[in-house]
């Protein structure tokens, strides 16, 4: 059931899975609870590539050959989802551990990667189908999830996945915001943040054009239903997509390798890494472009609001800035205790802690959580707003953001030696040493951690480590 011979392996790596994994989540999203957790919780707006990247990991992870890794997986997710529960604006209760809320994303995936086959003109047969329903129906029996919560055959399934589409999926916001602004409004990739010029002017042709794509390749009743208008030769346009998605698998295989394309986008220029010094004259020349379209382009363009974006060449942010690339983890313009929680679920999930660990960090963030509303919360609404937090010109390293450090300090020094070394540091911050550490020894000591931890979360520096580890998209 999984492994490199499972079917679901095979798709990993396809070029077309990206457009089916959209659709999987656009499907997900229009159910009422995953879509009010999506709200509440998730950093998928603000931070939509680390959220992607995080995914995918987790994926790997639980269709590999490694059945321990699998097991310690499903229990991370386990830990995850049992802490995130609450209530939508109907005041309708969601809880991310209902078991038949998770198999109807399993059934998403399953169905997407059927419909992404049949799209491209390569539909699956039977036998083939049928193995991998078994493995995503033992994808649900890995996390512990009994697969009754997935009918036992294809037939079955099918019939139940009509009634999901038909009762059960709404016009979520969720939905909406996937659709209509996330690839309009879709952050850089670190590769290429410092372009925001040629970056917009990719996303302005290519928002768009996802979005028609994926809402012409939804079962058209829930597409009736919830009202989601489809463009003239959308049906065609969208079959054109998968078709040449389709054409990128005879590519080597080295160029479209998921996890290969992922390292490519976050690799740092000082890494020590032999791709990043190529990556980097890329980026020199993708900046070059850049410099050469905002000459081309007239004032009255779509893109000229991106011009003015400046570079960010200083080591300061704004109050402002601090509270929406930093705090504000879900993009929801407050600070509440979810944004913190997605700070300690990154970090978690990129230690790859234990519970004990990761107990130990979700703690330290709930008490720094309390202090913050304590001090900060003006009008006692359980949140922050941007302008709390600004009028208040907070200085952020009090007690309980010192203990969140020292936790970090510890879990991220797995041998406990009172230091961080390379391989410490490059799980953390997933790139090697700067020269700087570099020069001033082969490791980080506690002292030294702690200090440019709390300069970063209260002196709002730019260049450090933890830019890319809590603010980058």
């Amino acid at each position: 059931m999984f492994g490199p011979d499972s079917q679901f392996h095979r798709f990993f790596d396809d070029p077309r899975w990206a457009l089916a994994v959209i659709r999987a989540t656009v499907l997900e999203a229009a159910h009422p609870q995953v879509g009010a957790a999506l709200i509440d919780n998730s950093t998928f707006v603000a931070h939509p590539w680390r959220r992607l990247r995080n995914t995918l990991v987790s994926l790997q992870r639980m269709f590999g050959p490694d059945d321990h890794v699998r097991q310690r997986e499903a229990a991370r997710l386990n830990r995850l989802h049992a802490r995130i529960s609450g209530a939508d604006p109907r005041n309708r209760h969601y809880d991310a551990m209902d078991p038949e809320v998770r198999a109807w994303v399993v059934a998403t995936l399953f169905e997407s990667s059927v419909t992404m086959c049949r799209l491209s003109g390569q539909p699956l047969d039977q036998s083939t189908m049928e193995q991998l329903y078994a493995e995503f129906r033992a994808f649900l029996v890995a996390l512990a999830d009994e697969p009754g919560h997935l009918p036992p055959t294809l037939p079955e399934f099918w019939r139940y996945y009509d009634r999901m589409v038909e009762d059960e999926l709404e016009n979520t916001e969720a939905l909406r915001i996937i659709l209509y602004k996330l690839f309009d409004h879709l952050p850089a990739p670190p590769l290429l943040d410092g372009v925001p010029t040629v970056w917009a002017a990719g996303r302005a042709l290519a928002g768009p054009l996802i979005g028609t794509i994926t809402v012409a390749s939804l079962p058209e009743p829930f597409r009736r239903r919830a009202g989601l208008p489809e463009v003239p030769g959308a049906q065609t346009l969208m079959q054109s997509a998968y078709a040449a998605a389709g054409l990128a698998r005879f590519l080597p295989d080295n160029w479209i390798r998921t996890e290969n394309l992922f390292d490519l986008l976050y690799l740092s220029p000082d890494s020590d890494d032999p791709r990043a010094a190529a990556l980097t004259a890329l980026r020199d020349r993708i900046k070059q472009a850049g410099a050469l379209l905002r000459l081309a382009t007239p004032l009255t363009s779509p893109f000229s609001q991106q011009q003015s974006v400046p570079e960010q060449t200083g080591p300061q942010r704004s109050a402002a800035e601090f509270f929406t690339e930093v705090l504000d983890q879900t993009a929801d313009g407050y600070l509440d205790w979810p944004d913190l929680a997605a700070m300690a679920r990154e970090l978690s999930t990129r230690l790859d802690l234990d519970e004990p660990e990761e107990t130990r960090l979700y703690a330290a963030y709930a008490e720094w959580w309390r202090e913050l509303q304590a001090e900060l919360d003006a009008d006692g609404d359980g949140r922050i707003s941007k302008d709390e937090y600004a009028a208040a010109v907070p200085s952020l390293a009090g007690p309980a953001l010192i203990r969140v450090a020292e936790v970090l300090f510890d879990v991220t020094d797995a041998d406990g030696n009172e230091s961080i070394d390379a391989d410490e540091y490059r799980a953390l911050f997933r790139t090697a040493f700067s020269r700087t550490m570099t020069a001033a020894g082969p490791t980080y000591s506690r002292s030294a951690f702690i200090t440019d931890f709390l300069s970063f979360m209260s002196g709002r520096r730019r260049s450090t480590p933890y830019d890319p580890l809590l603010a980058d998209a």
